[in-house]
């Protein structure tokens, strides 16, 4: 009957009805009606059940709530060891096993908790009703115990009933002093299960509310996150990372259509690092049909199940495989794997974590939305700017060179001639630089240079403006050829951040980037190294690291790392941030 400790269990059905004061009342009568009849020694063992009975009805957390119906059965039964088997939404084993009286040292021994597939719990599930032994291994449905199982002889187990429905079975093993349980026992522990099925009721009840709130919650976080008119790659890093969260998974993965077909994971968010951005899960996989097709998937076990075609899936078990999905158009798809071997996804889990895909799929739909009436903003003042440029700035200087090379003429001075000649070639070069800048401003994003050097140079000037000075920068090895688009989109993130984090936080007055792309990773392999290294005034003890997780985060997304250290100030003051990803 030993298991490792308790877990959340899954349940038949989630009811949406609290439990009625009748049921109380229903189990009072109950009890009466057990009672009746019966010797003094029973009757005087009412105040105990009753004192019982007021103890399993206390509180509302499901997980504590199993864990004292355990402990007070055993006491009123004086019973060495207690359990309880939850069935499974099938009703076919158990979904989760929880025990009293077996030490913690055994149950690592044992290592596997019953499923309820077979012997005397299995029979148990599929005839639920009361069962008293006085040898438990001489019963013919007795299928053995386990290495490190302790020795059990006597047995008593009563049904749970949760509304009218079985909800698992309560155990109870080795009668204190070595003797049987006897009628007594039985019928007090008939009591306390139907007073422990109402609270069981109660509790599942406030653990549904609290589980919808939490998702209700993080759909709200998403929302606000996407709709922030921040980096759209960290939006979608809040989707994978609230999903991982609240579907207790052990990654929360977002996937968008792949240019080439099929889909690619473009956020990564898990307890373990995971090298998986990038991945790409072609179009011929059923999977993708069917998440482009608006259709959810739900795996027992994603490293066995053969539509499950990338590496990934080998060290997942129960995976959700949802479709981004709002207004009849699919923007992608959210997955959340758990381990191998992990308890399967609820059907209040599945519908809950479909909702919120549905709700992070409108939200994706409103900031793209959003971004195309920047985007749009942006474009109108781009090419007024051009044509002020153009049709104000350039005449004024082009008039101003024709006056200057007059008076150029006029004068007989030969240092005048020299100095004024000088100013209008300066004004020419003024006027081809302009001329270039409007050029640039005409230009769609796509057109423009796309190179890793440039776009490095391009947060850089824009970092100067707030900074006040303009970060050096040095690039090693051939940096435009050897770093692929994910990895230098995902430099240049990191870049973004961290000279955000100087600006904001150092207070510093020099930084220095560094971009090279002939490093080592430890393993070996070749990568693209980002080094930005400031005199600040580093970072303080307990201050927010939010923004270096991040950095962490995208990096080990790609098989790299992130790291910090002391900065590039007097005796080490400021900070130095390194990113690092495989070419």
């Amino acid at each position: 009957m030993s298991e490792q400790g308790p877990k959340h269990p899954k349940h038949p059905k989630d009811s949406t009805h609290p439990a009625h004061p009748k049921d109380s009342l229903e189990a009072a009568t109950e009890a009466t009606r057990s009672l009746q009849g019966l010797s003094t020694e029973l009757t005087a063992r009412v105040p105990q059940l009753l004192e019982a009975m007021r103890s399993v009805g206390t509180g509302l957390e499901l997980h504590t709530t199993l864990d004292r119906i355990c402990e007070t059965a055993a006491e009123l039964a004086h019973a060495r060891y207690a359990a309880i088997g939850v069935v499974d939404e099938e009703g076919k084993g158990l979904s989760d096993f929880v025990t009293y009286g077996v030490p913690e040292s055994v149950a690592t021994e044992i290592g596997h908790r019953p499923d309820g597939h077979r012997g005397l719990l299995g029979a148990l599930i599929h005839d639920p009703r009361a069962v008293r032994l006085a040898d438990l291994t001489a019963d013919p449905r007795f299928a053995g115990f386990p290495p490190g199982h302790p020795p059990m002889r006597t047995f008593l187990g009563v049904p749970i009933r949760v509304q009218g429905e079985i909800f698992g079975n309560l155990y109870l093993a080795e009668k204190d002093g070595g003797g049987e349980f006897t009628d007594y026992d039985l019928h007090m522990v008939r009591v306390l299960a139907t007073e422990a099925g109402i609270a069981i009721g109660n509790a599942r009840l406030y653990e549904a509310a609290r589980q919808r709130e939490r998702w209700i919650d993080g759909s709200v976080a998403v929302t606000t996150a996407l709709l922030s008119g921040g980096d759209a790659d960290d939006a979608l890093a809040v989707v994978a990372e609230q999903a991982r969260h609240l579907a207790a998974s052990d990654a929360g993965i977002v996937l968008l259509p792949a240019e080439e077909g099929g889909l690619e994971i473009v956020a990564v968010s898990a307890e373990e690092p995971v090298a998986a951005l990038g991945v790409i899960i072609p179009a011929q996989s059923p999977i993708v049909g069917m998440l482009l097709g608006g259709e959810a998937v739900f795996v027992d076990d994603s490293a066995t199940d053969p539509r499950m075609v990338t590496r990934l899936a080998d060290r997942f078990g129960p995976s959700m495989l949802l479709p981004l999905h709002s207004g009849g158009r699919v923007l992608g798809a959210l997955v959340t794997p758990r381990a191998r071997g992990g308890r399967p996804f609820t059907e209040t889990e599945r519908t809950l974590a479909a909702q919120f895909a549905s709700q992070a799929a409108l939200a994706l739909m409103m900031a793209e939305a959003q971004r195309d009436r920047e985007r749009l903003a942006v474009y109108e003042d781009r090419d007024r700017i051009a044509r002020d440029l153009h049709d104000l700035v350039i005449q004024r200087l082009f008039a101003t060179g024709m006056m200057l090379e007059s008076a150029q003429r006029r004068s007989g001075v030969p240092e005048v001639q020299t100095g004024v000649g000088r100013a209008v070639d300066e004004l020419d070069v003024t006027i081809q630089e302009i001329r270039t800048a409007i050029f640039a401003l005409q230009q769609e994003p796509a057109e423009a240079p796309s190179g890793l050097r440039t776009r490095v140079q391009r947060e850089i000037n824009m970092a100067a403006v707030p900074l006040g000075f303009k970060p050096s920068h040095r690039f090693l090895g051939p940096v435009d050829s050897l770093v692929g688009e994910l990895t230098g989109k995902n430099l240049i993130a990191a870049l973004r951040e961290a000279l955000s984090n100087a600006f904001r936080h150092a207070v510093a007055s020099r930084i220095d980037v560094v971009v090279d792309a002939t490093a080592t990773l430890p393993d070996g392999r070749d990568a693209v190294r980002l080094t930005v290294a400031d005199d600040g005034v580093g970072i303080p003890p307990g201050g927010r690291r939010s923004g270096l997780r991040n950095l962490a985060r995208r990096a080990e997304s790609l098989g790299g790392a992130s790291w910090f250290g002391p900065g590039i100030g007097e005796d080490g003051g400021g900070t130095t941030v390194v990113w690092q990803a495989p070419l």
